[in-house]
């Protein structure tokens, strides 16, 4: 038929429109599998320790506090500096960058954590311990006079009850234990002890002893170390610098660090008994 003078002209076949929906189709797949990677990069730790406090919540309503590693998450003023204020973050604030000895809770030390957070408020109100995270795990820190007397390696029979207390913790967990003995630097030489090495690793004995002996944690599950003076956390100019480094801490170890991070968060000089 032959085609009227106003009627537009035939279309031709384009032989490359498919490349439009392919290109298309290649878009959604790339963005699907960015996607997927963002998922699986999603802090696994944390959202346990969302859940559980959640969980928390909903059991003791308004009384309940949330640890500090879902604060962090969530928000909310924590200290004085602003860590984890979600406040400084908007328009105009700056971030602040957390500090080096700050670490999540993991997933795996959340049932110790919580609980020995409950339990021993008083002794940490005290200033008798203190409990925190750092590489190796969740550490118990007792300050020397919670535990024993100058120059001596038997433990007070009041601080006895608070290993009860955490051997209670522990024999709902599968984690390790690994008691570390500090001194200060200045010398001892009394009848029993000749170095600060052999006052400290006595010290570490003795709660070990108490664990396994007196509340039935599996010897195969704890070890000691020694390391006098050599691990100081304050400087030992002053009486309060020195009172500070003679402690015994107490590690609760993150299973989930591979050999190499376990051996790197512990090899940092001092002879070890195990």
């Amino acid at each position: 038929m032959a085609r009227t003078r106003n009627s537009p002209p035939p279309m031709k076949s384009n032989p490359d429109r498919w490349l439009l929906s392919y290109a298309d189709f290649i878009t959604l797949l790339f963005a699907l599998f960015v996607v997927l990677f963002a998922a699986s990069q999603s802090d696994k730790s944390r959202i346990a320790a969302i859940g559980t406090s959640y969980m928390q919540a909903i059991r003791k309503g308004a009384s309940y506090t949330a640890p500090p590693v879902v604060s962090k998450v969530l928000g909310g003023t924590l200290d004085d500096v602003g860590v984890g204020n979600a406040m400084m973050k908007g328009p105009g604030g700056v971030v602040r960058a957390p500090r080096e000895t700050e670490r999540p809770v993991p997933a795996e030390l959340l049932p110790a954590f919580q609980p020995l957070t409950r339990d021993l408020a008083r002794e940490i109100a005290d200033g008798r311990l203190q409990l925190h995270m750092d590489a190796r795990g969740l550490v118990i820190s007792f300050a020397q006079t919670a535990l024993f007397g100058s120059g001596d390696d038997q433990v007070q029979s009041e601080s006895v009850p608070i290993f009860g207390r955490i051997a209670k913790v522990l024999a709902s967990i599968p984690n390790d234990v690994l008691v570390e003995g500090h001194t200060d630097p200045v010398p001892i030489n009394n009848s029993k002890f000749h170095s600060n090495w052999e006052l400290s690793a006595a010290r570490s004995i003795a709660v070990m002893n108490l664990l396994i002996h007196r509340f039935g944690i599996p010897a195969r599950r704890v070890a000691i170390t020694g390391y006098a003076d050599n691990k100081a956390v304050e400087g030992n100019d002053s009486e309060a610098g020195r009172s500070r480094n003679r402690r015994v801490d107490l590690v609760i170890q993150n299973v989930s660090l591979d050999v190499s991070e376990r051996l790197a968060a512990e090899a940092t000089g001092g002879p070890t008994v195990r």
